[in-house]
């Protein structure tokens, strides 16, 4: 019998080939359980949940056997935890913890007092969920956030609804803040409930369990999908969700204009205290509640399971704007959105003082993370892009939680007294203390033009290295995708096709980027192409060309990245990449050194008319630049040989030999320039031109 049929609302995904390979390593089967379990958003978000197993282990100091519980340790996510993500501990010890527990009041403490059960030294720091697996007697154990767990969860009749649903075979646990005591209180539920399959948290999620990692994960996926059958069958018996739809959403393309026309906006009002990256999502569910009768009444009540307000903030920003409103007069579109944000870091602030403590950690950024659109989308901003889309999952998410709960009876999240309780816990600050020190250029978006090789690849590489989010833009959408693959995940590069020379072709790519990312930080002009010919066999038609796509297209870069630098409010770096031969006079080489001098006034020009704005405008010559050169690739090199009557193969050290320093300069050395000139270093340096050619005294600037 195939499994996968007896599941409509979740995915089976167990492979009992691959579990067979396994053999009867039961922790390489919980890891295997825990990353199929994962890869179902249905089932459990990001980051969010924990599993663990228990087996037999030899003792090192003792040689007795003993049991070790291994867990999924702090910060981790299931979806692609490996074997260095978990933590070991001796369970008998874990639970010797009880003689030690002096009461809620003390309960931080013994999140220290994890550290003295460890047995294996290579063990991830455990988390606060690490007693609730280990007080439950169970061989394998999951703790899930399923959408439809914790609408039950988060309904007012949550724990009548369980009993409908299973019986006497589920337990009930109402809310409590995870720690030692909400370990205690699921081991009480089960002593008083002995055989039940499992537990719900109110306003939390889901306990299962099973002798073995299959077992247990058939329990949860059975569990998950009786719970998702009931609310699909009460949303059908009551004929529609969230009140009905009050709006029609925009088309596709319509929706994809407005919401590159806001987020340069949205994200410079959201980077009040913090640069931020953004994310856009318009999905159908996302659609179907922003548009609802019910999203006045259920918005401003925010999010309930703990893992989605961490996330999300308490409770979204809606935007009163007409979705077909004119969004293109930028300046009168952010005087109506700046009391909006005025007014909810007003009120984020109010819940910090009504329920701050003396020794509660320092109020955190008061801008919203989660911004609704009625009838274009959900926009969400943090610290990058990968934070950013997990916190919009997190809120779609909270929005199926609202559906299935409102369907159930109502919703009712957990207080503001408690959230606060999460969000302003000690232990979840001294997390966010021990996150690394950000790189140079976290939390910055750079625009590349010709990116898809030589310079341009170097320099997206570099910012990527330096933590920049990069939009890799090039003629051929095929290349530049694929040094995007390279650079890393969606989440930190973007590949999109430009023609430089189009101003439609340029605002299609950056409306991607901006969707993608929120907006742009650093846009790099480096887009060239180069026909070596003396001044009679330059042709009209080459003129042309490298004006085009040089002087003209840097031109139309410039301009519309800087209609959104200028939106967001937040300065910004306009690089372009010259040449020396913008000041230097080349043999046989008019066309292109002609453009490269235009390209080096409009740094000047821009670098005046950009500077109110906190933009900073410089540019960067480089020579001789021959290995890795798309350009010299291009038939370049071997014109430039024969004007110099060298081979094409040694036309890099020809050029190196030219110069005072006699070293050759790569792509990777603009690349190392250019990092610099956006850094955090140079940060009063505008209207520049900064020569990378290994010295070239002819080409000295004066």
């Amino acid at each position: 019998m195939n499994k996968k049929n007896n599941f409509q609302f979740v995915d089976y995904l167990w492979d009992e080939q691959k579990a067979k390979s396994l053999g009867d390593n039961q922790v390489e089967l919980f890891l295997y359980r825990s990353n199929i379990l994962g890869a179902d958003l249905r089932i459990t978000n990001y980051g969010g949940g924990n599993t663990s197993c228990k087996t037999i282990e030899k003792d090192p100091l003792t040689g007795a056997e003993v049991e070790v519980m291994w867990v999924k340790g702090s910060g981790g996510d299931i979806g692609t935890l490996k074997r260095d993500g978990i933590a070991g501990l001796y369970t008998d010890r874990l639970r010797d913890l009880k003689k030690v527990y002096r009461g809620l009041e003390h309960e931080d403490e013994m999140v220290g007092l994890f550290d003295h059960c460890i047995y294996d030294l290579d063990s991830k720091a455990p988390s606060i969920d690490t007693p609730l697996h280990g007080l439950l007697p169970f061989k394998h154990i999951d703790h899930l956030h399923p959408d439809a767990l914790i609408a039950i969860a988060a309904a007012k009749d949550g724990e009548q609804i369980t009993k409908e649903i299973w019986g006497d075979t589920m337990g009930w646990v109402p809310w409590q803040r995870p720690g030692f005591d909400l370990g205690l209180q699921l081991e009480k539920c089960l002593a008083e409930n002995p055989g039940i399959r499992g537990i719900v948290l109110g306003s939390h999620g889901l306990f299962t369990w099973g002798d073995t990692s299959y077992e247990c994960y058939i329990n949860s996926l059975e569990v998950i999908e009786a719970a998702s059958q009931y609310i699909a069958d009460k949303i059908k018996e009551n004929g529609s969700v969230f009140g009905g739809a009050i709006k029609d959403s925009l088309s596709p393309d319509g929706r994809k204009k407005q919401a590159a026309l806001i987020a340069p906006l949205l994200r410079g009002l959201c980077s009040s205290e913090q640069r931020m990256v953004g994310h856009f999502d318009d999905q159908d569910v996302v659609l179907e509640f922003i548009n609802s009768n019910d999203l006045a009444k259920l918005a401003p009540m925010g999010t309930s399971c703990p893992d989605h307000f961490l996330r999300t903030k308490i409770c979204p920003l809606v935007l009163p704007i007409s979705a077909e409103a004119d969004l293109t007069d930028t300046s009168q579109v952010s005087e109506q959105l700046q009391p909006l944000f005025e007014s909810y870091r007003k009120d984020y602030l109010d819940y910090y003082e009504n329920h701050k403590h003396p020794n509660s950690p320092s109020v955190r950024d008061c801008n919203p993370v989660i911004i609704l659109y009625p009838g274009v989308g959900l926009f969400s901003f943090a610290k990058n892009k990968q934070t950013a889309r997990v916190a919009a999952e997190f809120y779609v998410n909270a929005i199926n939680v609202m559906r299935g709960a409102e369907a159930l009876s109502s919703y009712k999240p957990i207080s503001e007294r408690e959230k606060f309780r999460i969000e302003y816990w000690a232990l979840e600050e001294a997390k966010l203390q021990r996150l690394p020190k950000p790189k140079s250029h976290a939390t910055k978006v750079a625009f590349v033009t010709g990116a898809a090789s030589g310079i341009g690849k170097a320099i997206a590489h570099r910012l990527a290295a330096d933590g920049a989010h990069v939009v890799i833009a090039d003629v051929d959408e095929a290349k530049a995708k694929a040094v995007a693959a390279e650079i890393g995940s969606t989440d930190v590069a973007l590949g999109v096709a430009i023609d430089v020379r189009s101003e439609k072709a340029i605002t299609s790519a950056l409306s991607l980027a901006v969707r993608t990312f929120g907006g742009l930080d650093i846009v790099v002009n480096n887009a060239g192409v180069s026909l070596s010919k003396p001044l009679l066999e330059t042709t009209e038609a080459d003129w042309d060309f490298q004006h085009d796509i040089m002087a003209k297209g840097s031109f139309l870069v410039s301009r519309e990245t800087a209609r959104i630098l200028m939106d967001q409010e937040m300065g910004g770096d306009v690089i372009y990449i010259s040449s020396k031969n913008s000041v230097f006079a080349g043999p046989n080489n008019i066309a292109y050194s002609a453009t490269k001098a235009d390209q080096a006034h409009q740094v000047r020009l821009l670098a005046v008319e950009l500077g109110e704005y906190g933009i900073r405008v410089n540019g960067i010559n480089p020579d001789g630049v021959v290995r890795g050169s798309g350009i010299f690739a291009a038939g370049w090199g071997a014109n430039r040989a024969k004007t110099y009557g060298v081979k094409e193969e040694d036309l890099g050290n020809f050029y190196a030999q030219r110069t005072i320093l006699k070293k050759e300069v790569l792509p990777e050395s603009i690349a190392d320039a250019v990092s610099v000139l956006t850094g955090p270093d140079l940060t009063l340096t505008t209207g520049m031109h900064l020569p990378v050619d290994s010295g070239v005294a002819a080409a000295f600037l004066r």
